[in-house]
């Protein structure tokens, strides 16, 4: 059922904004040339590594200067990526995750393996399932970047006090999980965007 909702809306959702996709296609080249899509390696369900998709919202290389985005005045978002991950638009391009399977609409968001890593036997059973587009810490956490921002050591502060937060919203969700949820989580979603 799961995944069947995840591959309709999914396929729907990219044939409907696909217009959307090439206007935005256009806009990021023109702003900092290419490469319009922005990859990077996140762990996903029972581990195994993929390659999630995003809009590009920085400069070319600057995911080397760091993994932690520090607010939105970083000084390494472009003038079209300030735009894009203020609406998260920025992340649409994972609806094409979800349809090879990689990701499911809702779910723990998935992290980078640095930070994997550190995760305790409790936390790691936020793998147990497929990563996800949105969930419960996304919608609560959605001024993450502001709050590591103000943060004296950007990093550790996500390390210590953000990232178990998070897992622990992640763990909330998998001991929920159902079609009900899924559809509170999404519709919650578009209304923090919207507002």
């Amino acid at each position: 059922m799961k995944r069947a909702f995840d591959i309709l809306f999914s396929l729907f959702g990219s044939l409907i904004l696909f217009p959307f996709f090439i206007l935005f296609a256009i806009l990021i080249i023109a702003d900092s040339g290419l490469p319009v899509f922005f990859s990077q390696k996140r762990v996903g369900k029972n581990g195994i590594d993929f390659s999630l998709l995003k809009f590009r919202t920085m400069k070319k290389d600057a995911d080397k200067k760091g993994l932690l985005t520090i607010s939105n005045k970083d000084s390494r978002i472009t003038a079209i990526g300030y735009f894009l991950r203020k609406y998260k638009i920025d992340e649409l391009p994972q609806l094409f995750n979800v349809l090879a399977g990689d990701m499911s609409l809702v779910g723990p968001r998935p992290e980078v393996r640095k930070y994997v890593d550190l995760y305790s036997e409790e936390q790691k059973k936020v793998l147990s399932v497929l990563p996800g587009i949105t969930d419960y810490a996304s919608i609560e956490y959605s001024n993450e970047n502001e709050l590591i921002a103000k943060a004296e050591d950007p990093e550790q502060f996500y390390i210590k006090e953000v990232m178990p937060a998070k897992l622990r919203q992640n763990l909330k969700y998998i001991s929920e999980q159902g079609f009900i949820t899924d559809l509170k989580i999404i519709l919650k979603t578009i209304g923090r965007i919207f507002s």
